[in-house]
């Protein structure tokens, strides 16, 4: 039984559709250098799974449209892509807002340095994920040290003055909670953040993104063990809140997996969802018109997205 169905429809609002194609969201690997316990990738130092060029070029094709406004590189970790920095430089040249999502961590290692300087030459939108602010919380989801490698890596950020204002080099810091609840308020926590950012080790940033943990992949499997699965789907189930559907994330964005298939969204991307209303389902096949209208897959996980002030790639989708 499919009940967040049923929930849009006794609101009257389903079926759900997308409203456009306005980001082009692109998972190039499943390769990371942490397993995180609350990644619903499931990425790992041993994925293989990396996006060829030919499909990245399909991709490329694609974010030339007119109509698409971002591009957004997701991963695994996208920086330890062979590609990433020649897809960067194509897409460098589209003038589009260009976004890369980086466990921050990763850019400690030699082989993959050289993509600070990169990132700012290219003037791209850097997405770092900080799950608290707190060493010992943040750490127990990524591991021993992950926090005090994130804030080097931020403060070398800052050095070339990524988050500070007025310099066009934006970062934005993404928090999910450690543990089976939903998070606070998303301008309480970024002011939170700010102050012990700040003033405990010197840092800056633009925004944070608050993300409400999907039940799926490592977190569906902590859920489990820890005998928390029924008590969160019924907290999401409770929280519902038609107000945030109208600005779901799937409405305006196409995910591409690394082989090229096509989701409405990256969860539905990890839960092998494609797209299902006759549209391509392949990104050799893109074809705007008919991806901008289809008919959105949803399932129980859709919970998440829409539970207290919602949920996005981009943060909460409320007040």
């Amino acid at each position: 039984m499919n009940d967040f169905i049923e929930r849009l429809n006794a609101c009257g609002v389903f079926p759900l559709r997308a409203a456009g194609i306005d980001i082009l969201q692109m998972n190039i690997t499943r390769r990371c250098n942490l397993t995180c316990k609350h990644c619903h990738v499931q990425a790992g130092p041993q994925r293989t799974e990396m996006m060829s060029r030919q499909t990245m070029a399909h991709c490329i094709q694609a974010a030339a449209h007119p109509r698409i406004t971002t591009i957004d590189i997701t991963g695994g970790a996208p920086e330890m892509h062979p590609d990433l920095e020649w897809l960067l430089g194509e897409l460098a040249v589209l003038n589009k807002r260009l976004i890369v999502r980086s466990n921050l961590v990763v850019l400690l290692d030699p082989a993959y340095r050289r993509y600070l300087d990169l990132f700012a030459a290219h003037k791209i939108e850097l997405v770092g994920s900080l799950p608290d602010h707190h060493a010992e919380k943040s750490d127990r989801q990524r591991g021993p040290g992950s926090f005090e490698g994130a804030v080097q890596v931020i403060r070398e950020l800052n050095h070339r003055s990524y988050g500070l204002p007025g310099s066009g080099l934006t970062l934005h810091l993404v928090h999910n909670p450690v543990g089976a609840y939903l998070p606070g308020p998303q301008s309480a926590l970024e002011g939170e953040y700010r102050r012990v950012l700040r003033d405990r080790h010197g840092l800056h940033f633009n925004t944070l993104f608050c993300l409400v943990n999907n039940p799926i992949g490592r977190y569906a499997d902590y859920l489990k063990r820890s005998g928390n699965w029924s008590d969160y789907m019924h907290t999401l189930r409770c929280a519902f809140n038609l107000q945030t559907v109208s600005s779901v994330m799937c409405r305006t964005t196409l995910s591409i997996g690394w082989d090229g298939r096509l989701y409405d969204c990256d969860f539905n991307q990890m839960l092998d969802l494609t797209v299902n209303s006759g549209a391509p389902k392949h990104i050799a096949d893109f074809d705007f018109a008919r991806l901008a209208e289809r008919e959105i897959v949803v399932r129980s996980h859709c919970f998440a997205c829409t539970a207290g002030a919602g949920s996005s790639c981009q943060g909460a989708l409320a007040d």
